[in-house]
């Protein structure tokens, strides 16, 4: 057995989900506040999750110690 085990990113955690197909999901930024200028579908836009892109994946899977 492994002597100590590797703790998960917490931050990573609340940031990112992962989908039952190996996705990593992410909020949108800038949805916050200062958003009454903006147009009414950019936000809608905003407000959906998106996919990670596959060079950065590999990177978040591994702070959230799922390989």
């Amino acid at each position: 057995m492994a002597k100590c085990k590797m703790k998960v990113s917490k931050t990573a955690s609340k940031r990112f989900k992962i989908t039952k197909n190996g996705k990593v999901m992410f909020n949108h930024a800038r949805t916050r506040h200062t958003t009454g200028k903006r147009r009414r579908s950019a936000l809608r836009v905003l407000r959906k999750k998106d996919a990670l892109a596959k060079g950065d994946e590999k990177r978040v899977k591994r702070l959230l110690g799922v390989k």
